[in-house]
C-alpha cells in the first residue's frame, strides 16, 4: 500500500503530537456540493450511487478535491448491513428509509442471517478498496458502520422513528429478544468493520445515532454494551499501524466517561457538550473529536472563524483533538462556508500544538 502523505488525523487519534489539529466533516461527501448532486443524478437513486464502487469513490473525494481535508470517509449508508440481512430497505421521497420485513417477532430474529461482506456486501468492500487506491496515500479513509443499537432501531421500526415505540416495547417487555437482536448486529457490524478494514479502512467509525433517545441504565445495557463487544471484535492493525476506531453517541455527552471505558480511541462530541467539560471526563484516556454546531455553516466566514477559535480554545492544547462538526454537514449549506471553517482550524490550531 501507497505510505500516506497526511497522517495527522491517524496520530492525533491516538493522542500524538500533531503539528495543527486535524478536521473533516461528517457527511462531506453530500448534497451541499454540486458536484454531489451531479453524480448522484448520474447514478439514477442514492442506493444506486452507494451500490456503484467507481462513483463512490469519486463522490468520496469530491469534498477532497475541494477542500484541504484530513480525512477521507467511505461513501455509504448505516442501513447496507440490516439490508445485506434480508429486510429490503427502500427508500421514499422525502419520507427516509423504510425496510419492507420488519423484525418483529422471535421467529424474524432466529432468521436473521450474519451477512458475508464479501457476499451481500462486496459492493461496499470494492469501495473502499477502489476508494483506497484512488487516494493514493493523500489522506487516510475512514470505514464505518451504524451501531447495534441505531441499527436495531431502523429494524424493528421498519423506518425512522420519533418516539421508538416499537423497539421500546420490546426492550422492556422483551429484554432477551432484544438482546439477542443485538447479539446478531454486533457480530455483523464486527465482521463488518473488519472487511473494511482488509480493504484498505484506515480507522473506522461507529455512529449511534438513537442511544441519546434511552435512559441512562437503558443506554449502559442496549447501547454501550454491544458497542464496546464491537470494539473489543475488532481489527486494531493493519498495514504496521493501529487502525483507530471512533465512537459517536448523538446526545450521548453524559456517557463520555462510560464510553472511554470501552476500549474505543477516540470519542465523537456532539454541540451540546462542551469540549472542555468533554475532556475532564474522559481525563485523556481517549481523543475527542467535534464539536461545531453544523449550523455555525450558515454564519458568515468572519463568525465561522470566530466560532472555530472558541472551539478550539474549549479543547484547549494538546493533541487528541480532531476538530470536526457535532453532526453531519445541512444539505443546504453554501460551499464556500466550510472552506472557510476548514482555513481557520489550519490556521488558528497551531498556536495549541506549539
Amino acid at each position: 500500500m501507497t505510505q500516506l502523505q497526511n497522517d495527522t488525523f491517524l496520530r492525533a487519534l491516538l493522542r500524538e503530537p500533531v503539528a495543527y489539529t486535524p478536521v473533516w466533516m461528517m457527511r462531506q461527501a453530500g448534497r451541499y456540493l454540486p458536484e454531489y448532486r451531479a453524480t448522484r443524478a448520474k447514478a439514477g437513486s442514492f442506493m444506486d450511487l452507494c451500490k456503484n464502487p467507481e462513483l463512490a469513490c469519486e463522490v468520496t473525494l469530491q469534498p477532497l478535491d475541494r477542500y484541504p481535508l484530513d480525512a477521507a470517509i467511505l461513501f455509504s449508508d448505516i442501513l447496507t448491513v440490516p439490508d445485506a440481512m434480508g429486510l429490503g430497505l427502500y427508500f421514499s421521497e422525502g419520507e427516509g428509509p423504510h425496510f419492507e420485513r420488519p423484525v418483529r417477532t422471535a421467529a424474524d430474529v432466529e432468521q436473521l442471517p450474519i451477512p458475508d461482506p464479501e457476499g451481500e456486501l462486496k459492493y461496499v468492500m470494492d469501495a473502499v478498496s477502489t476508494i483506497r487506491g484512488a487516494l493514493n496515500g493523500r489522506v487516510p479513509l475512514i470505514g464505518f458502520s451504524g451501531s447495534p443499537w441505531t441499527l436495531a432501531t431502523y429494524m424493528v421500526e421498519g423506518g425512522g422513528s420519533k418516539n421508538f415505540s416499537k423497539i421500546k416495547a420490546m426492550m422492556f417487555d422483551q429484554p432477551a429478544l432484544l438482546h439477542r437482536l443485538l447479539e446478531k448486529v454486533a457480530a455483523s457490524v464486527t465482521s463488518y468493520l473488519n472487511a473494511q478494514v482488509a480493504r484498505g479502512a484506515q480507522a473506522t467509525m461507529i455512529f449511534d445515532t438513537w442511544g441519546g433517545s434511552l435512559a441512562p441504565a437503558n443506554y449502559r445495557e442496549f447501547s454501550l454494551a454491544y458497542m464496546q463487544r464491537v470494539v473489543e471484535g475488532l481489527t486494531r492493525e493493519a498495514e504496521g499501524r493501529k487502525v483507530p476506531v471512533i465512537l459517536f453517541t448523538k446526545n450521548g455527552g453524559q456517557w463520555l466517561g462510560d464510553m472511554a471505558k470501552t476500549g474505543c480511541d477516540a470519542l465523537g462530541v456532539d454541540w451540546t457538550t462542551d469540549l472542555a467539560d468533554a475532556r475532564r471526563m474522559v481525563a485523556d484516556r481517549v481523543a475527542l473529536q467535534g464539536n461545531m454546531d453544523p449550523c455555525t455553516l450558515y454564519a458568515s466566514p468572519e463568525r465561522i472563524r470566530e466560532e472555530v477559535a472558541r472551539v478550539l480554545a474549549s479543547y484547549g492544547p494538546g493533541s487528541g483533538h480532531v476538530f470536526n462538526l457535532g453532526h453531519g454537514i445541512t444539505p443546504d449549506v453554501d460551499p464556500e462556508r466550510p472552506a472557510a471553517m476548514i482555513a481557520a482550524v489550519h490556521e488558528l490550531s497551531r498556536a495549541y500544538h506549539a
